[in-house]
């Protein structure tokens, strides 16, 4: 077993810090390849939008990679069993800003949903907040109640409750897309923790049969799955965004039309330099641009569940369940993105990870790389018999 888990890339140590070096590569390929093509994808509407300010958004995306590693740098300096101590009050007050951003005159409104809280200037996305202290939470949880879990169906059901909660406030905005994530991260640490497979099969079940409903009974979201299995019905109004991006996507080619060169994206294509980057990058670097973005991503998964099963193996069972729920996360989303704009999927507003314009979601993503560097951290610590590293702190809740 330990010949499957133990980690086959030599890890780079210096006095600060171990650093994986495939992850550290996928991470900083993502972010400079995502700012160069956010870049290229906004341009015109700074110019636009901005009082004809070219870098408008290129210099704001700047601040906010700027300001999510200076955050991400405070996370790496936490210790894992403060996360593992206060995951619950963390997520509580997750519930609460999702409560918040719901009240009028607190909540930022933009294209009819209120998902946003501005603080200092920048706009935070609470279902981004929400995703990295789902996997906190959940990843204690596992670390409390794993036996429960394992011989009862109550260990399955009962932190579905909260979520449950977070996913109906979710829906309020609306936000369905990330309400799927977070369930898609809550049931993947579930079945990865050892959940029983016919408890889960059930559960997968009733959640489709609650997303079939809820897409049944909203007009704009069946509006959406139509236009996602014809969009040339309607190829104005509700297949416009779809054809647009497969139009995009088809222009580049292999080698892409060159760096700057896309015409989707002026004012063609919407939202380009956010939902719809992944198609800015198909235009204009080709089917090996999104080839390689790809395998960045397959790059920061793969890491990041070898990660996950060697802090498995060595007891560190809260940093585990953080790692596989980072990793579910960012390759969950990632795909979406990638399938939405690739006529895969039906239209749904999220992001690329680490790469599409935002400042909350940006700075969220960058604390969660910096959480998975600190389990990579603390791992090796234990590994090289740091005593400070080997206690645990074992925080009972009912939660």
């Amino acid at each position: 077993m330990s010949s499957v888990v133990e980690n086959p890339i030599r890890i780079v140590k210096n006095k600060a810090f171990p650093i994986d070096p495939l992850l550290l590569f996928a991470c900083v390929g993502l972010l400079l390849m995502g700012f160069v093509m956010m870049a290229s994808s906004s341009l015109h509407l700074g110019v636009k939008l901005a009082e004809k300010q070219w870098f408008f958004y290129p210099l704001r995306q700047m601040l906010h990679i700027g300001l999510g590693t200076v955050l991400g740098a405070g996370v790496c300096k936490l210790p894992i069993k403060f996360w593992e101590k206060w995951g619950v009050p963390l997520f509580i007050g997750g519930l609460l800003l999702l409560v918040v951003v719901l009240i009028p005159g607190l909540g930022v409104k933009v294209n009819g949903s209120v998902r946003w809280l501005a603080v200092a200037g920048v706009r935070i996305q609470v279902s981004e907040v929400v995703k990295f202290l789902t996997v906190v939470y959940m990843a204690g949880y596992i670390n409390r109640h794993q036996k429960a879990l394992r011989e009862s169906a109550f260990g399955i059901f009962k932190p579905l409750v909260l979520f449950a909660v977070a996913s109906l406030l979710l829906l309020l905005e609306p936000d369905f897309g990330s309400a799927v994530v977070i369930m898609c991260i809550v049931m993947g640490i579930l079945f990865l923790a050892g959940a029983r497979l016919s408890q889960f099969i059930i559960l997968l079940v009733l959640l489709t049969v609650a997303a079939v409903i809820l897409v049944y009974l909203s007009q704009y979201r069946s509006a959406r799955v139509t236009s996602f299995l014809n969009p040339w019905g309607d190829p104005q109004r509700t297949g416009f965004q779809l054809i647009q991006a497969l139009i995009s996507l088809g222009s580049g080619e292999w080698f892409g039309v060159g760096l700057g060169n896309g015409v989707q994206k002026l004012f063609y294509l919407p939202e380009a330099h956010t939902d719809f980057l992944f198609s800015v990058i198909g235009e204009e670097l080709g089917f090996f641009g999104i080839t390689a973005v790809i395998a960045l991503f397959a790059l920061f998964v793969w890491r990041a569940f070898v990660i996950a099963m060697e802090a498995e193996r060595v007891g560190q069972r809260f940093s585990a369940f953080t790692a596989y729920g980072l990793a579910i996360w960012f390759g969950f989303q990632a795909f979406v993105h990638m399938g939405v704009n690739m006529g895969m999927l039906p239209t749904k507003g999220l992001t690329l990870p680490l790469m599409s314009y935002g400042g909350g979601s940006m700075m969220v993503m960058c604390c969660a790389v910096a959480l998975l560097f600190r389990v990579n951290y603390e791992l090796h610590e234990q590994k090289a018999g740091n005593p400070k590293i080997k206690g645990r702190t074992q925080w009972s809740s009912a939660l």
